[in-house]
């Protein structure tokens, strides 16, 4: 039932809209600049702090005796410098509750404000000091080079007011950094839009570099501006002569597609504050045994003081979320790549359209078929509901609310139980929605052309709804949309005869390529085995991370592809003969013979009418 001539011809949009983002490619900011000399970092007093607070505090869990302990150290450190009067820091604590890898915990997050000489908005630099494991030298760096920073600046004049801040929770959670975000403290007039940038200082001296060693990735759609990155980056090339790198088209897609970010900064952009997470191991992050480096320390603390610098002496900072992806030297706006999408979506679009329109005139069963592709959406909604109840019930434990590095929560006993009681469940509401079919009547073999039409119209409703909210996520069903109209068009195409049901179940799963890249992706990047992939999913849906809203739609889009894998693996039926169709015999005649569709010639396209 598919017009294929009508399909390509609704490519020409595309065209218009392809030369449209060609246009509409940028150049990248130039990254600001300082004039100050950046020596007065001192790498050896800073990993001598290191070093005397990993031997002091080596068992800093969030919420812990150690945590508590150095939170106490960091502040008597900063109210040390002097008073604000004095050119020091005003200093305070708070206490927050929040979800950490130990569950629900209070933590101390301290705060040191400097003023500056004018009224411009203020910069905040940001440190965690818990680890999962004991010791964890390298995540503690943050915290020494944030010591270090704070002598510097007790010296310095600035512009700006300087922020900063000893959070708990980094090791998973975020919950220090998240109330910074909400809370707007400490700057001047509230609001977390008063800050002007912040800075999130991970691991400062670790000797494995892992890149991009500026990470501008939010929990929400988008990433820090192109101008605060660049700048950061120019300081760590100028400071150490390590090229940081920076995020690849396909990393920035993979970000912008499914947003995921296990650092602080992730919350604090999430929140409208633009920040990048400096760390030289990259967004794995240090093992807890990695070694640090006196020079490395320096480099880099040399560099996070030459960004701050910069950032002093230069406009405010866009409070816009980057979503541009780069492409070369060049970036490609948010608008453009969303007038792609929707572009390359139309010629599916007007395909299946027509598609139902000539089943609703051979009265062909679509509302049924629809039904039945929406039905297969349940056992994957099932199971996330199950997941969503453990989480809220509190037997998963420790299920922060943001993405959780896989060193923090290992795939231990309690997670082997956990995954399997998952796949249990799906497996149990396959079986139900078996029962559900038969029951129902829908256990007949269907009709590949209607039921996979009506599978494509569900799969396009939800590719749309998902594209008014996030038009990169629309990319990942692309390639299916386009690909899975050969399961509407099976006799037409003559599938069975030219490669098979294999061949028609490779077209699915190609179709499918583009979320399994993104798996791919995380699990590269986050050093996840097939295990800790299962388990980091639990986490994401049962700490809300995934809201149901999205995982609404999640289930849509996977029911969609079970529809179109059975479809593929459905064995056909023969035709019976030329003069049937649809399973409506014709019954037309002439005066002399048969007068119907076709007896002039032309039968396929007769029959497609």
């Amino acid at each position: 039932m598919i017009n294929w001539r009508l399909y390509r011809v609704a490519f020409v949009p595309f065209l218009f809209a392809l030369a449209v983002a060609a246009f509409s490619l940028q150049g990248r900011p130039a990254p600001l600049s300082s004039t100050l000399a950046p020596e007065a970092f001192e790498g050896e007093r800073a990993i001598a702090d290191l070093k005397g607070l990993q031997a002091a505090y080596p068992d800093r869990r969030p919420g812990s005796a150690g945590d508590e302990a150095l939170a106490g150290h960091v502040a008597r450190a900063l109210e040390g410098l002097g008073g604000a009067a004095g050119g020091g820091f005003t200093v305070r604590t708070q206490r927050v509750s929040g979800q950490t890898i130990e569950g629900e915990r209070t933590l101390s997050t301290v705060i040191a404000q400097r003023p500056g000489s004018t009224n411009a908005t203020p910069i905040l630099i940001v440190a965690h000091r818990d680890a999962a494991a004991a010791g964890s030298a390298a995540e503690l760096s943050g915290t020494a080079g944030l010591l270090e920073l704070a002598r510097v600046f007790a010296a310095r004049e600035t512009k700006r007011t300087i922020v900063l801040a000893s959070t708990s929770g980094g090791s998973g959670g975020d919950a220090g950094a998240a109330q910074l975000a909400g809370a707007g403290i400490a700057a001047p007039g509230g609001g977390h839009g008063s800050f002007d940038a912040a800075i999130v200082l991970g691991d400062l001296a670790g000797t494995r570099t892992s890149r991009p060693l500026v990470l501008p990735y939010s929990d929400g759609v988008g990433s820090a501006p192109l101008a605060l990155q660049r700048t950061v980056e120019g300081a760590i090339v100028g400071d150490t002569g390590v090229d940081p790198g920076a995020p690849s088209t396909l990393g920035q897609l993979a970000h912008l597609a499914f947003p995921l970010a296990v650092g602080e900064q992730g919350v604090l952009d999430a929140t409208g504050l633009p920040a990048v997470l400096v760390q030289v191991s990259g967004e794995r992050g240090p093992s807890p045994s990695e070694p640090v480096s006196a020079q490395r320390l320096q480099g880099f603390g040399r560099a996070v003081l030459n960004a701050v610098d910069a950032l002093d002496n230069a406009p405010d900072v866009s409070q816009t979320m980057d979503s541009s992806l780069p492409i070369q030297r060049k970036t490609m706006p948010a608008w453009a790549l969303a007038l792609l999408v929707i572009a390359l979506l139309i010629p599916a679009m007007v395909a299946v359209v027509d598609g139902l329109a000539r089943a609703r005139r051979r009265r062909a069963p679509v509302g049924r078929w629809t039904l039945w592709t929406c039905s297969c959406a349940l056992p994957f909604l099932g199971c996330a509901v199950f997941v969503y109840l453990l989480g809220l019930s509190g037997i998963l434990g420790a299920a922060p609310s943001v993405p959780v590095l896989p060193s923090a929560l290992p795939v231990d006993v309690k997670a082997v139980v956990a995954v399997v009681a998952v796949m249990l469940t799906l497996a149990l509401t396959w079986l139900s929605w078996g029962v559900l079919v038969r029951r129902v009547g829908w256990g007949e073999r269907p009709d590949p052309e209607v039921a996979g039409l009506s599978m494509l119209a569900v799969a396009l409703s939800v590719c749309v709804v998902v594209w008014v909210g996030n038009p990169f996520a629309a990319l990942l069903a692309l390639p299916a949309l386009h690909l899975w109209l050969v399961l509407a068009s099976p006799l037409r195409l003559e599938i069975d005869r030219r490669v098979g049901r294999a061949g028609a179940l490779a077209v699915v799963a190609v179709g499918v390529l583009p979320l399994a890249a993104l798996v791919a992706f995380y699990a590269h990047q986050l050093g996840l085995g097939v295990g800790g992939v299962a388990w980091t999913t639990v986490l994401l849906l049962a700490g809300g991370h995934v809201a149901f809203a999205r995982a609404i739609l999640w289930s849509a889009a996977l029911g969609c592809a079970a529809g179109a894998t059975m479809l593929a693996a459905m064995p056909r039926a023969p035709l019976a003969d030329a003069r049937v169709a649809d399973g409506v015999e014709v019954t037309i005649r002439g005066p002399m013979s048969y007068a119907g569709p076709g007896s002039l010639g032309g039968t396929e396209s007769a029959l497609r009418r």
